[in-house]
């Protein structure tokens, strides 16, 4: 079975300030989702899953459908408040999901066989989906999931903070464990975390999570039940978010193993939208250097 790649695509974009992930980056007006596509794709992808809130559902189908139609198997899924919350009374004034993990979950019912997760407004390059793709089809299993590694240097926005899984590694390589971490910055020659945690600062080689997964379909059962754990402790608070590192820490604790997937690749994103000339920029290279055509779907 081929596997099939998760996007998330629900998140309301507040720190960017618009729907960035319908926004045009490449000459004849791709997104970074198409890029995504084209190399998974590539790499022997099979099924492509948008996890969307409902509101955006028909803009996602005018844009993605005719460019996808006969290359690749697509689905939409709808991250709700309610999804997978079995009646949970959610304080009322809360206004958003509850996070990656959340997300990830209410693709339950479209996905099958492994399969990977990536945010919809990263772009992560043709090895690392070809990565992926080896360690889902050989190596995957119900207690063996995968990230695919980044150097946190190569992650960070010139425009604001940011929020990444930071790993360790255990003596095997794998991943011991994965904490999240909010408001990481350069300062100076350093990277700040101002997030309270310890430590403050973080070296520039450190393993970090761009939130590309490589899971089973058992993570969907393993989830709803932390899911369910969450919300009991949690769900009252009206920031709280049930994000993927959360999962994978709690897996690895009670027995499973995190692979690292190595990827030389440079990361690229818009947080900000100042970030977006700098990805224009950076895909035309790409595009000049022979990666990618210039219409990715002529």
């Amino acid at each position: 079975m081929k596997p099939t790649l998760v996007i998330l695509a629900a998140g309301m974009a507040s720190r960017y300030g618009s729907m960035k992930q319908v926004q045009s980056f490449g000459p004849s007006g791709e997104t970074i989702i198409d890029y995504s596509i084209y190399d998974a794709i590539r790499a022997g992808f099979g099924k492509v899953v948008f996890i969307i809130r409902s509101q955006f559902a028909e803009q996602f189908k005018s844009l993605f459908e005719p460019k996808l139609s006969g290359r690749i198997e697509t689905a939409y899924v709808f991250q709700e408040m309610d999804s997978y919350t079995n009646g949970y009374a959610s304080p009322a004034d809360r206004t958003k999901p509850w996070g990656t993990a959340h997300a990830v979950l209410c693709a339950k019912e479209a996905v099958e066989g492994p399969f990977a997760v990536i945010n919809a407004d990263d772009f992560y390059s043709r090895e690392a989906f070809e990565n992926a793709a080896a360690f889902l089809t050989t190596q995957c299993s119900e207690q063996q999931y995968a990230i695919v590694g980044y150097e946190l240097s190569g992650t960070l926005s010139e425009h604001g903070t940011v929020n990444r899984g930071v790993c360790t590694l255990d003596a095997k390589g794998h991943l011991a464990t994965i904490t999240e971490r909010i408001n990481i910055a350069k300062n100076g020659g350093e990277v700040v975390c101002d997030d309270g945690l310890l430590p403050r600062t973080l070296p520039l080689t450190t393993s970090v999570s761009m939130n590309f997964w490589c899971f089973s379909p058992s993570f969907f059962s393993y989830t709803q039940a932390q899911f369910a754990a969450f919300l009991q402790e949690h769900g009252q608070a009206l920031k709280s978010e049930f994000f993927i590192p959360l999962v994978a820490d709690q897996f690895i604790k009670e027995g499973g193993t995190v692979a690292v997937v190595p990827t030389r690749s440079h990361w690229f994103g818009v947080t900000y939208k100042e970030d977006a000339p700098q990805v224009a920029l950076r895909l035309q290279q790409l595009i000049e250097s022979g990666e990618y055509p210039r219409s990715l779907w002529s």
